[in-house]
């Protein structure tokens, strides 16, 4: 468990002041928008920035900081890859490797010939940094922090200066990382499709404050919190592949006793995968149609109705033990005499598979 007692004074009066239990296994993702306190919370963490006195950080059994101490950078065992991947630029490839391996208190998680490779490094070990792309300096900058056998891994925003391409190769890599490494990971971003790739459990932070804390899972499709009401707002659903149709290029996905058809996955019967379904891309109605060319029409029942504007709702719908979001109209609300219990159909135009299911 990683337990946080942390008030800093940051730029133009920011307060950073929160109280938190984190768990240390899994992915979990700082959230919020610009401005909230997540990178000054990454920094307070590892030491690059003095919590006030009387600030606590406990990880496991170890004390990082507490009214008698607060240790230094360097003996709290973490490993961090920041925004600009802040590689030593006279050093090659290998010899920023070779600076994390040499100061390792431990074995790093994977052989470095093992990392090197999985990482796609190999070919650019001779390359100083200003030779490479950002997708590989921060390629460089993970395999680094791996380098260094941390006991907690900090990543701030490690893919906003990159470009699409670069970007979803590194997400892939990541999601790599947390289903095959037994490493407790602090994520820090404003993409929430990032988040959602990612995070097992999230910490909601908004002008210094958290403002909600918990598994992603649950958080994402409830109503209390401000993941259900940004326009990007999405249920994460986890599904399993029972079948793929070779002749009209689909996959399906098992879900709380229904079928979801995607585009076809290259991934065997029988594994797991989490399923973003956007909120805009959910449409309700009270009778399921038999001539849409939508394929997914699942049975659901009203969960809970909030209204987000004047004209538009938001609903909360139960597949089983699961969580769909819809956003309408309230005009359609009223038109179909919604009402929480009501068993009604979702029609789902869109569903993203994003990552391995980490269960």
């Amino acid at each position: 468990m990683l337990l946080l007692d942390i008030q800093c004074s940051g730029e133009q009066g920011f307060q950073l002041a929160l109280q938190c239990a984190l768990p240390a296994e899994g992915v979990t993702a700082i959230y919020g928008p610009s401005g909230s306190g997540k990178s000054t919370l990454l920094d307070c963490i590892a030491g690059l920035r003095n919590a006030a006195p009387g600030s606590e950080i406990r990880f496991g059994a170890a004390t990082w900081q507490n009214r008698e101490k607060c240790l230094p950078p360097w003996q709290r065992n973490i490993g961090y890859v920041f925004q600009d991947a802040r590689l030593f630029p006279h050093l090659t490839v290998a010899g920023n490797l070779d600076y994390a391996a040499n100061r390792a208190s431990g074995p790093a998680p994977l052989a470095r010939d093992a990392l090197e490779q999985w990482l796609g490094l190999t070919p650019l070990l001779e390359q100083l940094p200003d030779t490479l792309s950002a997708g590989q300096r921060q390629r460089v900058a993970i395999g680094r922090a791996l380098l260094g056998a941390p006991d907690l891994l900090l990543l701030d925003e490690p893919l906003a200066n990159l470009d699409h391409a670069a970007s979803r190769e590194c997400l892939q890599l990541l999601q790599d990382l947390a289903s095959r490494l037994e490493l407790p990971v602090l994520y820090v971003s404003h993409d929430i499709e990032e988040v959602g790739a990612l995070a097992d459990h999230i910490l909601l932070l908004e002008n210094g404050r958290v403002t909600a804390q918990g598994p992603f899972l649950e958080l994402a499709s409830r109503l209390d919190n401000r993941l259900s009401h940004e326009e990007q707002a999405a249920a994460i659903l986890i599904g399993e592949i029972t079948a793929h149709d070779e002749a009209y290029g689909l996959s399906e996905i098992h879900i709380a006793g229904q079928s979801l058809l995607v585009n076809h996955l290259d991934q065997p019967i029988g594994s797991r995968r989490r399923v973003r379904i956007p909120a805009r891309d959910v449409s309700v109605c009270a009778s399921k149609p038999t001539d849409s060319s939508i394929l997914n029409i699942l049975p659901v029942t009203v969960s809970e109705i909030e209204q987000c504007t004047d004209a538009r709702l938001l609903l909360r719908l139960a597949l089983g033990d699961q969580y769909l979001l819809a956003r309408i109209t309230r005009k359609s609300a009223e038109t179909l005499k919604l009402n929480a219990g009501d068993d009604i159909f979702a029609q789902i135009k869109s569903a993203a598979l994003l990552s391995e299911a980490s269960l």
